[in-house]
């Protein structure tokens, strides 16, 4: 079940985004950075990219360059998308954030243990191909693995990814193909501002995630 504070996102729009690139950049101070877009093309839609197999259409870098593009300027970000409004929102990770991604359904049941903890929690985002991303401080991505391993698991194993330097999150209202848009399980708030280190939300999303891959495990005939 979904926390209360996820929010439906409407058809996208170009206003939409630039607006959105534009407040995270100010009010965030998150380095921003426009990747592909959707285009419409005989009744469907394609990825700017031209690849009809692509495998996040409209919602990944446009270039090889694209970390060296990121803008933290609002007014940088305003000139970016007003070029290109249709373009989807990228946050480089590993600079004011990195993300712990875990699937879906690992990350509401984490989610609802950590709210019920009080434990501090920083934005959440959850993807049309049903995942979350927990931001936290700088530097959980290069311990995580080792965290987990202090907990008796293997990140790999129980599909616990670190997301830092030269990595990615796509940011709402993006929208990915026809699979649905980006939203915000946890919006950015004055209130979580501070993010959490790693440490303080590992134990519950690797118990979610050992499980979710447990019940995987005996679900398989």
């Amino acid at each position: 079940m979904k926390s209360a504070e996820t929010v439906k996102v409407p058809g996208q729009r170009g206003e939409q985004l630039l607006d959105a690139a534009v407040r995270y950049a100010e009010e965030r101070h998150w380095d921003v950075c426009p990747g592909t877009w959707l285009e419409a093309d005989g009744g469907t839609e394609r990825c700017s990219c031209g690849d009809a197999d692509c495998a996040a259409p409209g919602a990944h870098p446009a270039g090889p360059d694209w970390a060296g593009q990121a803008t933290g300027s609002g007014a940088a970000a305003r000139r970016m998308w007003s070029r290109h409004p249709k373009a989807s929102i990228l946050l480089p990770t590993g600079r004011a954030f990195d993300a712990i991604d875990v699937p879906e359904s690992a990350g509401f049941l984490a989610l609802a243990r950590m709210e019920r903890m009080g434990l501090p929690l920083g934005p959440v985002t959850c993807t049309p191909d049903r995942r979350m991303h927990f931001f936290v401080l700088p530097g959980a991505a290069a311990k995580s693995d080792g965290l987990v391993r202090k907990l008796g698991w293997r990140a790999a194993a129980i599909d616990l990814v670190g997301r830092g330097d030269g990595h990615y999150v796509t940011a709402p209202p993006t929208r990915v193909g026809g699979r649905g848009a980006v939203q915000w399980a946890r919006r950015p708030t004055t209130a979580n501002r501070w993010l959490p280190e790693a440490e303080e939300l590992i134990s519950p999303l690797a118990y979610a995630c050992a499980r979710e891959a447990a019940d995987a495990r005996t679900r398989r005939p």
